[in-house]
């Protein structure tokens, strides 16, 4: 088992920390955003760690992790920096948003499943938003569910009301017949797409959700696992503050 952590992005919200390093690199409580990851990967058991950099790539100096250099980070969005590092998209693996922090247990609750393609999933996603005034929920990334618990939708701000609605929490895990169904996929699409991606204005701008709702079309079984454990997603600077209160009374974040 691998994890891919997707750090290519330049943190525009939060442009006050980000002048001079990547978003992932911001400090949390004296540690780094990406430091919080791959200790609460570690303690998952997974030890070998892929980080796709882009923006001031130089400034990654962490010990024991392999990096791959998005070179064309300025045109791409996350699918297209994901797929930088296609090569180790073979056999089993974590994909994870770079902005978030997390406790293990969601780790391994999410390594639990044995199924091909597996999302994290929070129902109490609403919570997470009271409050948070730079970051309103209708920016959330939204899963709809229907009454089996099938994932029929994902995007932001889905306002349907017949189904389940939770927020994806930007960690996918696959097995390697997933890594097959994503690759294969992903070079189905290539051949075909020269415009618009779902609510993308083309591939190469592709989120990681419209590739996910492109498996979504297309059929595949994809597996939500509705996570218990403690996270937070750091996009502004009042997402920062949050995290850096939370982190200080609980025990959970490591």
């Amino acid at each position: 088992m691998i994890a891919i952590i997707l750090a290519a992005g330049s943190g525009t919200r939060i442009s006050k920390y980000t002048k001079n390093i990547p978003k992932s690199l911001v400090k949390v409580n004296g540690k780094s955003i990406i430091e919080y990851q791959i200790l609460a990967l570690r303690e998952a058991g997974i030890q070998k760690i892929i980080v796709v950099t882009g923006h001031y790539s130089e400034k990654f100096t962490l010990n024991e992790v392999t990096f791959v250099k998005d070179e064309n980070y300025m045109n791409h969005d996350i699918l297209g920096s994901l797929m930088e590092a296609r090569k180790y998209i073979q056999n089993e693996l974590l994909i994870l948003y770079s902005d978030i922090i997390f406790d293990s247990k969601i780790i391994q609750e999410i390594l639990y499943s044995k199924d091909d393609i597996v999302i994290g999933v929070d129902l109490n996603w609403e919570k997470h938003y009271e409050g948070r005034t730079e970051h309103p929920k209708s920016e959330a990334e939204n899963v709809l569910l229907n009454s089996s618990n099938k994932i029929i939708e994902i995007r932001k701000n889905i306002q349907k009301n017949n189904g389940v609605i939770g927020e994806f929490i930007g960690i996918i895990k696959l097995t390697s017949n997933g890594s097959k169904l994503f690759v294969k996929k992903f070079d189905e699409i290539s051949k075909r797409h020269t415009s618009k991606f779902h609510e993308a204005p083309s591939l190469l701008k592709a989120y990681l959700t419209h590739m996910i709702q492109e498996l979504i079309d297309s059929d595949i079984q994809l597996t939500p696992i509705f996570i218990s454990g403690k996270w937070c997603e750091i996009d502004t600077i009042q997402d920062l503050r949050n995290a850096e209160l939370k982190l200080k009374t609980s025990h959970v974040f490591s």
